[in-house]
């Protein structure tokens, strides 16, 4: 399938950043963090604070156990108003929790991606992978572990490969996650949700690619 072209960058209004909107679930909205600060799109939006432009988050319309569909519904139709210059996209658990199957999540994955690209330049969307949520305290609660970490593992590689087919940064942060089976330092209170710490993580490795394209 050829992916349709990209808009072009959206003009910025001299002395305020991108208008950014992120896009997701609990891991963008930030469940159980102690401080909205904590969640990864504020911790972004302050470590590229010095670049010109900056982000400016105007937006995070994550939803605590939203899937594909819910992002297609409900999401992505108050983008319009919105006028995003800058856009993340984390999406997939809640379909792994749900049951899903996985065409159903490629297809939605497929909506989402080619909406965002009529809307903003390749270069200023970003999609992040799916943490492995099995290695918490509280993963087993959700399904088997096994199980589910092999359909978190596959959701992202459909995302990956549908992001790499359209030019789209992928950014990769199963490995971190996992690091939360030995350090609880990067599992929130709820002993589910990544800690302010692991999103830290995660930004050392979303920062330094985002920073090129929206110097751009």
């Amino acid at each position: 399938m050829t992916p349709p072209p990209a808009s072009a960058p959206s003009p910025t209004i001299a002395g305020r950043g991108l208008r950014y909107v992120a896009l997701g679930d609990s891991y963008t909205i930030g469940t159980a963090t102690r401080m909205e600060r904590e969640r990864w799109p504020n911790q972004l939006v302050e470590r590229l604070g010095g670049r010109s432009p900056a982000l400016e988050l105007i937006e995070n319309l994550a939803v605590n156990g939203f899937t594909s569909r819910d992002v297609i519904e409900i999401e992505l139709p108050q983008l319009e108003g919105l006028r995003p210059e800058f856009v993340s996209l984390l999406i997939g658990v809640n379909d792994v929790v749900q049951g899903v199957p996985e065409d159903t999540y490629q297809a939605n994955t497929v909506t989402i991606l080619d909406d965002l690209l009529g809307r903003v330049a390749r270069e200023r969307i970003v999609s992040v992978g799916i943490p492995d949520y099995t290695v918490t305290p509280q993963g087993a609660a959700f399904g088997d572990p096994a199980h589910q970490s092999l359909a978190i593992r596959r959701n992202n590689t459909i995302m990956r490969e549908l992001a790499a087919a359209r030019r789209i940064t992928f950014v990769d942060v199963y490995d971190v996650s996992i690091r939360a089976g030995d350090d609880r330092t990067l599992v929130a209170d709820d002993g589910l949700h990544p800690s302010g710490a692991q999103y830290a993580l995660w930004v050392d490795r979303i920062a330094p690619v985002v920073a090129r394209p929206v110097e751009a």
